[in-house]
């Protein structure tokens, strides 16, 4: 991924007489250093870089497979993890600064979530965890192929779109949910029904990855704080979670057929 660089930006560099005068003065071995440098990076810059914010994400994943293998060795910590992953992921979506220790602690949270229910799943449906794993891992590389090449972009009418579906999801959710406390049975996303409705949210969920790049690559244009490659990571992981346990519902239910 190519990084944005400030000093292109710089109107002094490009244009300025006393720049231009300047340059003049140096030695064609001097010009030749200055190319042979690396590009500055986020800790010379203070900004946000795809290298740095990689380096963000790649953190709050590691963080979040250390906690998913504890999960997984004892799954009751699903629960607690689910209840604190909620709690956070409400703090860190709305806080206006972000806080990499808050984010971490996300994906700790989460972690304890996605190993003890992958533990579950994986008792029930033998082998279901690695067939989620790679359809996780295919649909965001798809989905991040796409967006590199121009083909899918983040627009307003499809954001509006977006909203509209997540929100008419949440009601959904919200009223499975209470089927579920009163029934005790998952009764709406069972059969043919809970695969579509499973499919129409691993749609939303590639869209989403689709706006997290798209935040990515505006940041770095714009060059946004560096502390913001933390927002990112906060919304990939966030992002890569729920796509997950999606694809981890629907091979259950075809598994289950």
């Amino acid at each position: 991924m190519a990084t944005s660089n400030p000093a292109f930006s710089r109107n002094a560099a490009f244009g300025a007489p006393g720049a231009l005068a300047a340059s003049r003065t140096l030695s064609d071995n001097d010009l030749q250093d200055m190319y042979n440098k690396p590009s500055a990076g986020s800790q010379d810059t203070g900004h946000m870089t795809y290298e740095d914010t990689i380096t963000k994400t790649g953190i709050a994943f590691a963080v979040l497979i250390v906690a998913a293998a504890v999960g997984w060795m004892f799954p009751i910590l699903m629960i607690p993890g689910a209840i604190a992953g909620f709690v956070l992921g409400l703090v860190n979506t709305f806080k206006k600064e972000p806080s990499a220790p808050l984010i971490l602690t996300f994906a700790a949270a989460q972690g304890l979530f996605v190993g003890g229910i992958s533990m579950l799943f994986n008792g029930a449906y033998q082998g279901i965890v690695t067939q989620a794993i790679l359809a996780t891992l295919v649909v965001v590389g798809v989905t991040l192929a796409l967006f590199r090449s121009g083909k899918i972009r983040a627009s307003k009418k499809a954001t509006k779109v977006f909203i509209i579906a997540m929100v008419g999801y949440g009601v959904f959710q919200l009223i499975n949910l209470g089927l579920m406390v009163f029934t005790g049975a998952d009764t709406m996303r069972s059969g043919w029904f809970g695969v579509a409705i499973g499919l129409f949210a691993v749609i939303l969920a590639a869209y989403s990855l689709v706006l997290d790049f798209d935040f990515v690559q505006k940041g770095v244009q714009n060059r946004a704080p560096r502390k913001y490659g933390w927002s990112a990571a906060f919304g990939i992981v966030l992002t890569v979670v729920w796509l997950y346990v999606e694809l981890l519902r629907i091979f259950a239910i075809l598994r289950g057929e």
